[in-house]
């Protein structure tokens, strides 16, 4: 029953992100502006003579093919819908604004701060389920940690939703705790967007953007893992997060495996 559950969530998930697509501002002003081009585009024909709108055609198919190539690339790639949609609509933007600087660089104009506008008046949503995840303070996960728990191990997932990258990453860490969750390893999030001053005693610096989100595994109140893994001489690491580099990074199918063996 649990396999048929995972695949039927596999199945409807693409469904659940049309529906936020409607419904959250932030991919709502996107789509409205990217289908504002359809009207314009055939209202401004009247006026455009016919050698340059065969032109213009033949560089919107152009486009479109190229995009189409991309998205089949991306879809095939990445782990997540966050990130592909959030590079679907990157490239989707670069493809537009140039089909209109083609047109008219009014209208490139005109896009560009369309874009900008809703760059700076919506924010992209993070990913909302929380799997077997919970939600932690500061104070909560110390007490979790010192005071002894049922849990053996401890992940958890220090972020800040003002950062792009741990928005984008969001759904990682939830799709992990379903799949891994058990008596000896529980998972737990940090907000250090909301409580900025527990940053320090983790070994996290918030001046670095390269180490959110930050992830730490627990054992028995000791940490034994890190990803990125703290490097005051150099930059941190920018390898992309992803579900399969966290599960190996802190060897999660090993401790599956020990907890189904009873050790």
């Amino acid at each position: 029953m649990e396999e048929k559950s995972s695949y039927d969530e596999q199945l409807y998930k693409p469904f659940k992100w049309l529906n936020r697509m409607v419904s959250e501002p932030y991919y709502m002003f996107h789509f409205l502006a990217f289908f504002s081009y359809i009207p314009i585009r055939c209202s401004a024909s009247q006026f455009l003579s016919p050698q340059f709108t065969s032109h213009l055609l033949h560089r919107e198919i152009q486009a479109l093919v190229a995009f189409s190539v991309l998205a089949v690339v991306k879809v095939v790639k990445k782990e997540t819908w966050e990130v592909f949609i959030t590079d679907t609509l990157f490239f989707a933007k670069i493809f537009l604004v140039a089909i209109a600087l083609v047109a008219d660089y009014h209208l490139a104009l005109w896009y560009t701060m369309v874009f900008l506008v809703v760059y700076v008046s919506t924010q992209e949503p993070a990913y909302q389920d929380l799997g077997s995840s919970n939600h932690l303070t500061p104070l909560q996960l110390e007490a979790l940690l010192t005071e002894g728990n049922m849990s053996r191990y401890w992940l958890v997932e220090f972020r800040a939703l003002s950062v792009s990258t741990c928005v984008c990453t969001s759904s990682c860490f939830p799709e992990l705790s379903i799949t891994y969750s058990n008596r000896n390893l529980s998972f737990g999030i940090v907000d250090l967007g909301l409580f900025p001053n527990a940053a320090g005693k983790f070994g996290i610096s918030l001046g670095s953007l390269n180490q959110l989100p930050t992830y730490i595994l627990f054992e028995n109140a000791a940490e034994v893992a890190r990803f990125p893994e703290a490097d005051f001489e150099t930059k941190a690491s920018k390898t992309p997060i992803t579900k399969k580099l966290l599960c190996r990074h802190f060897e999660l199918d090993r401790l599956l495996l020990e907890y189904a063996n009873g050790k």
